[in-house]
């Protein structure tokens, strides 16, 4: 094969550290799943009945433990969404349920960052969300623990903590769609493919940030992450 030039040099590889190694898992893309926890439905005043959906994040809003995230533009209610964050080694259209742990490379705490007060406006538009999900360093994520060494956590903690006051705690167990059914559905809108990252959800206690917090979360079994919010843009 000849080789291929560009007219523009190509963006970075986004990509998650990996704890305990210099290796890092590169991210393809990043899909979220919307009210998968009960009681943060109930919180959003969202109809409980409905099943949880899907949305997307850029691969390249990743952010790394450790990292100060800008306060974001066009906003003044920004909202912290603490979730479990699988990683996928491979993928497919339509995977069985029984089949969609077979996929997974490994898991991570992440934090999906809102712009809550462009999200609300966007859903009484009926507009897409994609202002109020999708900005830059959207998307702080924790070093992967592989499944290989620490299996497939269904139960544990997640929780999350601002300037050391705990705002969010729950516990795996209480998703609505657990880890094999996200994927077995997901798979069945796109096709799914290696360094895809899934972000499932999160527990109650979402609230406001400002410039200067500290935001601390993690997920029993499998790791931590520290962020900061800094100035505006």
């Amino acid at each position: 094969m000849s080789n291929v030039g560009f007219v523009i040099a190509p963006p970075p590889q986004p990509a998650l550290a990996v704890a305990g190694s210099a290796d890092r898992f590169p991210v393809r893309r990043i899909w979220c799943v919307g009210r998968n926890y009960l009681e943060h439905v109930r919180e959003m005043g969202n109809d409980e009945r409905q099943p949880p959906f899907f949305f997307a994040k850029h691969a390249d809003m990743v952010a790394p433990d450790g990292a100060t995230i800008a306060y974001p533009p066009l906003t003044k209610d920004l909202h912290h969404e603490v979730e479990l964050v699988v990683a996928l080694k491979s993928g497919g259209l339509n995977i069985p349920v029984e089949k969609a742990l077979d996929h997974v490379w490994g898991y991570a705490v992440g934090i999906d960052l809102t712009r809550r007060d462009l999200q609300i406006a966007s859903r009484k538009k009926e507009q897409p969300w994609e202002i109020g999900k999708s900005f830059d360093a959207s998307a702080p994520c924790g070093a992967l623990r592989p499944a290989s060494e620490i299996g497939h956590p269904a139960t544990g903690k997640i929780w999350l903590s601002v300037n050391g006051t705990e705002r969010q705690s729950g516990d795996l167990s209480e998703m609505i769609w657990n880890v094999p059914e996200i994927i077995a559905k997901l798979s069945s809108q796109v096709e799914l493919a290696a360094g895809d990252i899934i972000m499932t959800g999160t527990p109650a206690g979402v609230a406001a940030l400002s410039p200067g917090d500290s935001i601390a979360c993690g997920v029993d079994g499998i790791g931590t992450l520290n962020v900061t919010i800094g100035k505006p843009a």
